[in-house]
């Protein structure tokens, strides 16, 4: 298959701007046993840079932003994350996790905790911050979500975009470089998908670095620097979303987003 890829300038050419990349990655492949599910993927992000990642199921999405933070691991190629490259250094890995928060397509909040505990629990365990402090962080956070009156509810008694924005105040309360959504909208109901959307565009205001794996392409015209599509493992196109909406290179992208956009 032929790779057609719209590529920006590496920093590389300049030096000076090294200090800008959150996330860089290069000839980065990934296997599944004999299945080669990333094929010599190039990524360069810049922080502050919001970066929306598409493409049908099974193109190798999720698993890379899920390398971003070692939850898979990558056989070849490099990924550094705020200057730190990830290798099998354990004291590595932990490192970039504390810098990088992730929100994942169901909420992974533990239930038997209130939503301030599911919010202190890592600043307090991770970071060793302070339990008064980590408190008032997390108060914080929950009231940028819009929901600090759920503080002492446990996540059982919360709808489905309310344990999202929850994860989202979570992931916050590490105070990331980077943040990772991973289809952070799929497993909701339509009615509930705009409350996240809308956290997750106040977020992106803020100047978060931001790589969200997501179909909502409302969501990606109004928030991305850089959408990238993804067909088969590989990296197929990438470019600012007037141009890639409004004037798709790839044959195969066009065909994506007619399916999509029902045009």
């Amino acid at each position: 298959m032929t790779n057609t890829v719209m590529k920006t300038t590496s920093f590389h050419d300049d030096p000076l701007r090294l200090a800008d990349i959150a996330v860089e990655i290069a000839a980065m492949n990934k296997w599944y046993g004999e299945f080669h599910v990333l094929r010599d993927i190039d990524l360069t992000v810049r922080r502050g840079e919001r970066i929306v990642i598409c493409g049908p199921s099974g193109s190798g999405k999720s698993t890379m932003i899920r390398c971003i933070n070692r939850l898979e691991e990558h056989q070849s190629g490099k990924i550094v994350v705020d200057g730190i490259e990830l290798s099998n250094d354990l004291k590595k890995i932990e490192e970039v996790r504390r810098e990088v928060g992730m929100v994942f397509q169901h909420f992974n909040l533990f239930p038997h905790l209130t939503i301030l505990e599911n919010c202190t629990l890592a600043p307090i365990w991770v970071r060793k911050v302070p339990e008064r402090e980590a408190r008032d962080l997390a108060m914080h956070f929950l009231e940028k979500v819009r929901i600090p009156d759920q503080a002492h509810k446990y996540p059982g008694q919360l709808s489905g975009g309310q344990q999202q924005r929850v994860a989202i105040a979570r992931a916050l309360c590490m105070k990331p470089r980077v943040m990772l959504f991973d289809e952070p909208t799929s497993a909701l109901d339509p009615e509930m998908i705009k409350e996240v959307l809308d956290t997750m565009i106040a977020l992106a205001d803020e100047g978060m670095t931001m790589l969200c794996v997501t179909h909502e392409m409302g969501f990606a015209q109004a928030v991305a620097d850089r959408v990238i599509f993804m067909d088969q493992g590989q990296i197929v196109e990438e470019n600012e979303p007037r141009t890639f909406f409004g004037a798709p290179q790839s044959e195969r992208t066009r065909m994506f987003l007619g399916q999509i956009l029902g045009h």
